[in-house]
């Protein structure tokens, strides 16, 4: 009987051992995400979230695991009993090395190439931001003051209308925008604070919302600093840039924080000064209330002025009237600014849920006076113009994320709320003299749009092969007071959007991955022309499939390639310098992604990217 109840014991001491063993991923103090976690023996796997904490199934006293992620040192673990009662695995940083990627594990092999690229060539210039993410192309405008103007798989996307920007959460493209819908600005993202920049290209993400067409680009800022440093750049025209990083609280382990500040100013080449100045602030804060729980602030504040000459034709400059330097109105221009706080809070609740959360508040201001057209509308006063708005943002987004074993499968189940409100004040379209003086409005008004959305979304992994379906839900609500009417004026309108997503992802071994992704996306459309029935969709859809594969023919070289189709329901031009839309109706992209990475040793990483589109209208005349 003693022997029978010995061996009763000692089967549920094995069972409780090979159900789940949780532990934590730290460096220097600090809870590291996305570790992945390998069970030599059994084959089980895991990742780290958002506390550095993971749970992994069957695993048993004497299995190794393997603990590792890109950037850091490879650790290998014997499980003994003594481990499962408090395993803190302490990873140490290394150099990020191509031949550690291994294309079986279930992590974004894509987005971890773009951080090898971004650890081996780090960007000092909010310019080179966006150009990290393959395939997107940037055109610098009006000298740095204006948001970069974007392109991206056959969308000119001007400012951002169909790609979806966010810092830590917090939304960058604006919604009825005073110069453009999905104005992006991310001049208040200081490039040295970025620790990771996750992207996506088309349609296919359930986590993804409004402008998401073309793609999304999520920027994630450092939660502490390594160490304080301060720099000082000085070049031609009258160009300086200073930089300061400084640790407040030196990586505690409860509690970090830290400040940056960034300030630029230019003369420019032109021949009228551009007297360009941005300066950028912010200040960061963490703290770890328990061990399931981490909440952070961040606060931040930019403003930036310039003076621009704007584009010139070319036929003064080969008579002789101008140089290639000059300008027919150097008094174009502008100011701008913006101030955020974000707070974010992460735990796991009953159940090993874990949520993410976090709450936004942004005040904004933009004004703009641009001249395009010269003297051509007012011969006597010049065409110049202004554009203007200010505005306040407030949102939330919560994520819930819980990972259920089914034995012969893994399902990681994702569901979210999000939540913003714009109230935009004055928001100004009107004919103008040398910057001062307002000949006539074209528009004016106040703007208030609401957008509620929820998403669900399960990644169900088979072993080599996974399947993830998701669903996204949006609700939009245009109100426009047109001040310009004689009489209170106030429209409204609601919208709403069922967006399905479906992808398959399929690991031939470790150096071979193929994919095929699908999902409708949509990008809004400016409330004034939503209620003023300019076009015929507010919330027009894209449909998009994606369909390639990674292929690591050697430790050194990884190639990725990519074929896509997108169909979009409608599409305008918006020439918000006029106040007028021109619709185009339904148009139709296809193309070709093509990248190399190839590392020779620690010193030596070569990147490139190709990419090959047509684009077309299905509306326009034959031979347009």
């Amino acid at each position: 009987m003693k022997k029978l109840l010995l061996l009763f014991v000692m089967i549920g001491c094995a069972m409780s051992l090979s159900a789940q063993i949780k532990g934590t991923v730290v460096s220097n103090n600090q809870p590291i995400e996305d570790a992945y976690i390998y069970n030599q023996t059994s084959k089980s796997h895991s990742h780290s979230n958002q506390l550095g904490q993971f749970e992994i199934s069957n695993t048993n006293v004497g299995d190794v695991l393997i603990v590792g992620l890109l950037g850091y040192e490879k650790q290998e673990i014997i499980l003994t009993q003594e481990l499962t009662k408090n395993l803190i695995i302490d990873l140490k940083p290394k150099a990020f090395m191509l031949d550690e990627l291994v294309l079986s594990q279930p992590v974004d092999v894509l987005n971890s190439i773009v951080q090898i690229d971004l650890e081996t060539n780090p960007i000092n210039s909010s310019q080179e931001i966006l150009r990290k993410v393959p395939g997107l192309i940037i055109g610098q405008h009006a000298g740095g003051g204006k948001a970069e103007q974007l392109f991206l798989r056959g969308f000119d996307v001007d400012h951002g209308t169909d790609v979806a920007l966010s810092v830590d959460g917090m939304p960058v493209n604006m919604v009825s925008h005073a110069h453009g819908q999905g104005y992006s600005d991310l001049h208040f993202l200081i490039p040295e604070t970025i620790e990771k920049i996750n992207f996506g290209k088309g349609p296919h993400y359930a986590d993804h919302g409004d402008f998401n067409t073309a793609g999304f680009v999520d920027f994630r800022t450092k939660s502490s600093l390594d160490n304080s440093t301060i720099s000082f750049t000085a070049g031609q025209f009258n160009t300086l840039r200073t930089l300061g990083l400084f640790n407040l609280l030196d990586n505690k382990a409860s509690q970090n924080a830290y400040v940056a500040l960034e300030y630029i100013e230019t003369d420019g080449p032109f021949e009228s000064p551009q007297n360009f100045d941005r300066l950028n602030l912010m200040g960061k804060y963490n703290a770890y209330l328990n061990d399931n729980s981490k909440i952070g602030l961040t606060v931040s504040h930019f403003t930036s002025k310039w003076d621009a000459s704007g584009q010139i034709p070319v036929r003064e400059v080969n008579n002789g009237n101008i140089s290639n330097f000059g300008a027919i109105d150097d008094t174009e221009g502008g100011f701008t600014s913006r101030s955020n706080a974000n707070v974010q809070f992460s735990t796991i609740l009953d159940n090993d849920i874990a949520m993410q959360s976090n709450v936004f508040y942004s005040k904004y201001n933009f004004e703009l006076y641009s001249n395009f057209t010269f003297f051509l509308e007012d011969p006597v006063n010049g065409d110049q113009i202004k554009q203007k708005e200010n505005r306040d943002i407030f949102g939330l987004n919560t994520q819930f994320n819980k990972s259920v074993n089914y034995n012969s499968f893994d399902v990681n189940y994702t569901a979210g709320l999000g939540l913003r409100f714009d109230d935009i004040k004055d928001i100004e379209l009107s004919h103008t003299l040398n910057r001062k003086t307002t000949l006539d409005y074209i528009q004016l008004g106040d703007v208030y749009q609401r957008n509620m959305n929820a998403f669900v979304n399960a990644e169900i992994d088979l072993g080599k092969f996974s399947i993830t379906p998701g669903l996204r839900l949006e609700y939009f609500n245009f109100q426009y007071n047109n001040k310009l009417s004689e009489n209170y004026d106030l429209q409204t309108n609601t919208e709403v959007a069922v967006l399905p997503k479906l992808s398959f992802q399929y690991d031939q071994n470790e150096n071979v991955q193929w994919f095929l992704k699908s999902g409708i996306g949509f990008h809004s459309n400016d409330a004034r022309i939503v209620l003023n029935n300019e076009v015929d969709k507010a919330l027009p859809k894209a449909y998009g499939v994606d369909f390639g594969n990674i292929w690591k023919p050697s430790q050194k070289i990884v190639l990725n390639t990519t074929l896509w189709y997108l169909f979009s329901e409608e599409e305008f031009v918006y020439v918000g310098d006029a106040g007028i839309v021109e619709p185009s109706g339904k148009s139709e992209r296809y193309g070709l992604d093509l990248g190399v990475r190839f590392q020779l040793n620690d010193y030596f990483y070569f990147n490139t990217d190709a990419t090959l589109t047509k684009a077309r209208s299905l509306e326009a005349e034959d031979g347009e």
